[in-house]
């Protein structure tokens, strides 16, 4: 599992459900030296940067991967290599909601330019926190089970 770990506010939620399943954890970030991690968490350090976390993280994500992010490019970054993507909210990322994601995100930075960069943030809340447990055990089992298999083919009965 990857973590996108500069202020990711569900750090300790991760650690406890991985230890749980026995899947190893690494923490990317190019911040957040101080933060104390578990001894069995791998921590990875990257160069001050835009999207340097980003990119090692897209560079490193396999099939079957789980990447906790709240960075929707990141996220279709991992989608595309196959991997899984769970926010901290407890949103998952899938191929089915990823480009509307993108879009809503063009369309907020847009807006923002427009205001002035005036936005609003919720803050980060226990049910956010539950929602994102559950999302992560479900995308867990997912990523256990493997990739879909494909479906059928359909007959063809327009051939000659």
């Amino acid at each position: 599992m990857l973590v996108d770990g500069d202020a990711c506010p569900v750090r300790d939620e991760v650690f406890r459900v991985a230890e749980r399943h026995g899947l190893p954890v690494t923490v990317v970030a190019n911040g957040s030296r101080g933060v104390r991690l578990p001894d069995w968490v791998r921590r990875v350090i990257v160069a001050d940067g835009p999207d340097v976390a980003d990119d090692w993280i897209a560079d490193s994500i396999r099939p079957g991967d789980i990447c906790v992010t709240a960075d929707i490019p990141l996220a279709s970054r991992c989608l595309a290599n196959g991997g899984h993507a769970v926010a901290p909210s407890g949103k998952v990322w899938d191929t089915t909601n990823i480009g509307q994601a993108l879009a809503g995100r063009e369309i907020a930075r847009h807006m923002r330019e427009v205001t002035n960069g005036q936005t609003r943030h919720s803050s980060f809340t226990a049910d956010n926190r539950s929602r994102f447990l559950q999302a992560l055990e479900t995308t867990i089992q997912r990523a256990m089970r493997g990739p879909a298999p494909p479906p059928p083919a359909m007959p063809d009965f327009f051939s000659d």
